[in-house]
């Protein structure tokens, strides 16, 4: 089967794609043939092996798992012997990070308990594009941030695929949102609706006076005392990820007091299920940045890591429709 080979740590333009044996669905695992995918931190970070400490993850030296991805739409392709959960032909979606990592490939093997079904009426190009960032929003504003209606509420990444979700959850409820980001994201966040977009590379959402019962952070880079000037009184924090100083500072500001602040530890596909007549309404919609073919990866995850895509980037190898 074709695909993306990380064979060592280093640029993403070292990636090759080619030609590897395809997968064997283990007991309780299903053969996928991938549709579409879509590029994450994980693939970045996976790829260039930085921040290092990643590397106790992923492999001391090299990759433990050579092919990049862990989100996917597809079709069930072959099921493993004790496989019940599911049918060939069923289509299929999810984030495999439990357990189905590499989906920049034809075909990827899936615990059977880590995918859901496509909701009715998407794409899998569109279907691709959910999973990964609609959880981490809807978790951040409803499980954690507990996000009441009318509220103010900040998305510091706002351009993102997390950002672009947490902005139609949060409207939802009638809320005023701003978002933060940086280049051409800000025009396209202008008309996705958020109520005033900043740019991060002119002014510091910490230090403009303004007051939020909620702020979303799709990568932390401050200080538990500096993103303490965003909130209310009541307010709370949300991040769902960024540089691991930052987070384990998080974590001891928390022990120290700071019990509004928090790190979303992520339970992948949790709500999809629940929220799948939204997006079959079309209510919630992915913002797409794509598709592209996946021999496109190593330049479009360069362009993810330097934050010049818009929505989710989504590769797609077979027909997306």
């Amino acid at each position: 089967m074709k695909a993306i080979v990380c064979e060592r740590y280093g640029a993403p333009e070292q990636l090759q794609l080619g030609e590897v044996p395809g997968p064997v669905p283990k007991e309780r695992q299903l053969l996928v043939r991938v549709h579409a995918t879509t590029v994450n931190d994980y693939d970045w970070s996976m790829v260039t092996g930085k921040p290092r400490i990643y590397r106790l993850f992923f492999g001391s030296l090299r990759p433990r798992r050579p092919i990049p991805g862990m989100e996917l739409a597809g079709v069930v392709e072959t099921l493993g012997p004790k496989a019940t959960k599911w049918r060939v032909g069923d289509a299929v979606y999810g984030d495999t990070s439990n357990g189905g990592l590499g989906t920049f490939a034809e075909f990827v093997c899936v615990p059977e308990g880590e995918l859901r079904r496509m909701p009715q009426g998407l794409s899998f190009v569109e279907a691709a594009a959910i999973p990964h960032a609609l959880e981490l929003a809807y978790q951040a504003l409803e499980d954690i941030g507990k996000l009441n209606n009318g509220e103010r509420v900040l998305i510091n990444g706002g351009g993102g695929g997390v950002g672009t979700f947490a902005l139609q959850l949060a409207k939802r409820l009638g809320c005023t949102v701003w978002g933060v980001d940086t280049g051409e994201k800000l025009k396209a966040m202008t008309t996705q609706g958020f109520d005033r977009v900043i740019d991060y590379k002119q002014q510091d959402f910490t230090q403009l006076g303004e007051r939020f019962d909620l702020v979303v952070d799709a990568k932390i880079k401050r200080s538990a005392r500096e993103l303490a000037r965003a909130l209310t009184p009541d307010g709370r924090y949300v991040t769902v990820g960024g540089d691991p100083g930052r987070l384990i500072s998080l974590l001891f500001a928390r022990w120290f007091g700071r019990r509004n602040m928090h790190i979303l530890a992520l339970k992948s596909n949790k709500n999809l299920d629940a929220l799948a007549p939204l997006l079959s309404s079309g209510a919630l919609k992915p913002v797409i940045d794509g598709p592209y073919a996946l021999e496109d990866a190593p330049r479009l995850i360069r362009r993810f890591g330097e934050g010049s895509h818009t929505g989710k980037v989504v590769l797609e190898l077979a027909d997306g429709r």
